[in-house]
């Protein structure tokens, strides 16, 4: 089966394809490359340039491709600056995912795994945090992946498009054979912003706010290595095509770790004792967040197999030791 996998040049989107090709699909790849890397692709995967915003073009290559289902990670995700320019958050995430969904209808297809996020609850009053915990996000970034499950929503009540909206908590990590990692610029996640500081290609790391109530007084998350994200999307879309339901699911490990205890676990995991800086805390960052991912696991099987915080920070190190530059070198 051809799936179209938009942002497939992404940090999650190539993991993903990598699982999809494990997994005996045949995974096309749609990407603007505005932040994906034609690198992450591999060479006997399709690469089509293209722009979500383009609905006859993204109509055209599902019709030239016979396109069964849409696995949907194009979007502009970098909390603080959603903060900043939300403009550009509803035109990229909302209207772009609009147009995707125009595309898809016009193409005959009606199945779509897209790629939420954690930061739909905004600060949760619970935690875990279940899926029919309130949903209230407290940055832009949030707000958009919110109106776009209400949008799927809707589209499903309509015209019966079945999706799975996966709510991810941190992805972290890289593929276990190294050759593929995370790769953003700028770049704004925790671990390989400390890994890139332990190689020394950052002077230091900066902690965002140090009086959480939290037990070190640092955010707390639930990381998720990032194949094993990979394999949950497999799942849900094995679910859609045997006629499933929509669904929406978290995908986290359940375990929450503080950002002082990432920091100790790399210095440990690398041997490096690299500068550390505290900063003020950024807006729109709740203290913390972890994950029940009960409902997937009952209903579809899943269940995380490299989400340890030692592996997930050993293979993204292993990732960066072999790319100190990211993809271009």
């Amino acid at each position: 089966m051809n799936i179209l996998v938009t942002g497939g040049a992404g940090y999650i989107g190539s993991h993903v394809v990598e699982e999809l090709k494990k997994s005996g699909f045949t995974p096309i790849v749609y990407d603007n490359l505005s932040t994906g890397h034609a690198a992450a692709v591999p060479e006997d995967v399709q690469l089509v340039e293209g722009d979500i915003h383009d609905v006859a073009f993204a109509r055209h290559i599902m019709e030239q491709f016979s396109i069964d289902a849409v696995m949907h990670f194009a979007a502009s995700s970098l909390v603080g600056e959603s903060m900043e320019n939300p403009a550009k958050y509803y035109f990229n995430n909302v209207e772009g995912t609009l147009h995707l969904l125009e595309a898809m209808r016009g193409a005959g297809v009606d199945r779509l795994v897209f790629s939420s996020t954690a930061a739909v609850y905004g600060e949760p009053e619970q935690v875990p945090i279940c899926e029919d915990s309130k949903l209230s996000p407290t940055n832009v970034y949030g707000r958009s992946k919110l109106m776009i499950e209400n949008m799927l929503a809707d589209y499903d009540m309509a015209y019966e498009m079945k999706y799975v909206a996966l709510r991810y908590f941190n992805a972290a990590g890289a593929s276990l054979s190294g050759n593929i990692g995370e790769d953003h610029n700028p770049e704004s996640h925790l671990i390989p912003l400390v890994l890139k500081t332990a190689q020394g290609v950052r002077r230091q790391v900066a902690v965002f706010g140090t009086d959480y109530p939290t037990a070190d007084g640092t955010c707390v998350r639930d990381y998720i290595h990032v194949c094993d994200l990979a394999k949950a999307h497999v799942l849900a879309l094995q679910h859609l095509l045997k006629g499933g339901a929509s669904r929406v699911y978290n995908l986290g490990s359940e375990n929450g770790f503080s950002v002082r205890q990432i920091i100790d676990s790399a210095k440990k995991v690398t041997g490096v004792d690299f500068t550390v800086v505290e900063e003020a805390r950024r807006a729109g960052d709740p203290a913390v967040l972890i994950a029940s991912s009960a409902k997937i696991r009952e209903e579809l099987g899943w269940q995380p197999e490299h989400s340890s915080v030692e592996e997930v920070i050993a293979t993204a190190w292993k990732w960066h030791k072999q790319h100190p530059h990211g993809y271009e070198g």
